[in-house]
């Protein structure tokens, strides 16, 4: 398995046909409203990180979403109806990157990357599908190779989660629940505001104390480790700018999300703190374990590694944690030479 382009490790499968004798009835009887969508009475719009406006006649209620985009909306009180992208437990325990969504009720259109269910969408009769882009304008577990097809169904919404800092997504999710109809200023979402302040200024303080601390952000397969280069990812970004200082890989193609280091080179880069990829197709703990040169780098000796929560659901409920378990792991490391 290698790591993907833009953010690595989905579980690639060939996309099902999803073409097939019913799906052009259904693509035909659930296109999206047309122009007079824009004047009817409680028309409903929603400009997205692509410049692209989503249009309905009423605020949507059968939404489609990347399972974090779900569980981003669900903080806020938005229920969505269908959900695509991983989603399984990670060995026995709730998917990271569901959040609090409970799956439970949900639809799933595919967990893997490559698949959606085009037919079973369509049957939904969708009225909008939600998504992150990493990087933009692809909308993330959305197949490129049948994407025409998905947005004839439902207006489409793309939150940038890359190229930025985290504040963005965290700013744009809060406004789109807004948008479909939640109560931002409610007490829960003002005490998870409020919550996130005092987790970033934890983190400022433990990146302070501990100055010249390297941490470094990883992943990796059976054969490469993957070293993050900081700037791509919106976390990442965010914890430099309170402090904390990241070891600099340097991108390996294009995209420019990792370098791609053989696991005989996987000392390269000296790290005090390890953050490990927690996603259910990335290497765990226990496999890396299993790699001679992982188990000698002085981190792993030392005991200072801990997960790397890489696709969050982006809201302030479910970043909080992640920013105050960050500082209580750089409070805890030491420098290792």
């Amino acid at each position: 398995m290698r790591a993907d382009h833009r953010a690595p490790l989905p579980r690639r499968r060939v996309l099902g046909s999803a073409a097939s004798l019913g799906l052009g009835a259904l693509l035909a009887g659930c296109g999206t409203d047309g122009d007079d969508s824009e004047s009817a009475p409680g028309a409903w719009r929603f400009e997205d990180d692509r410049g692209k406006t989503a249009r309905a006649r009423r605020t949507p209620r059968r939404i489609v979403a990347y399972v974090g985009s779900a569980a981003a909306l669900y903080d806020y009180g938005v229920r969505c109806t269908a959900v695509f992208g991983p989603s399984d437990p990670v060995h026995g325990r709730p998917n990271p990157q569901a959040g609090r969504l409970r799956m439970k009720g949900l639809t799933d259109l595919g967990s893997a990357w490559g698949e959606f269910d085009i037919e079973r969408y369509a049957a939904l009769k969708p009225e909008l599908l939600i998504s992150n882009m990493l990087p933009p304008p692809d909308l993330w577990f959305v197949p490129k190779e049948s994407a025409k097809k998905i947005l004839a169904l439902a207006p489409g919404i793309g939150i940038k989660t890359s190229h930025t800092t985290l504040s963005h997504p965290l700013r744009r999710y809060e406004q789109l629940a807004a948008a479909l109809g939640a109560d931002v200023r409610t007490q829960k979402v003002k005490a998870a505001k409020a919550r996130f302040k005092r987790a970033e200024e934890e983190l400022r303080k433990a990146a302070r104390d501990r100055p010249g601390l390297k941490v470094m952000a990883v992943t990796g397969d059976t054969d490469n480790m993957y070293v993050a280069v900081p700037g791509p990812y919106c976390d990442l970004v965010h914890y430099r700018e309170l402090g904390v200082d990241l070891v600099e890989g340097r991108k390996s193609d294009k995209w420019g999300f990792w370098e791609f280091l053989s696991w005989e080179n996987a000392g390269k880069y000296h790290a005090d703190l390890i953050l490990i990829d927690n996603r259910e197709a990335a290497l765990t703990p226990e496999d890396l374990e299993r790699k001679p040169t992982w188990r000698e780098l002085p981190a792993v000796r030392a005991g200072q590694t801990m997960p790397w929560a890489m696709e969050e659901r982006y809201s302030y409920e479910g970043y909080a944690p992640v920013l105050e378990s960050l500082a209580e792991g750089i409070r805890k490391a030491r420098p290792l030479r």
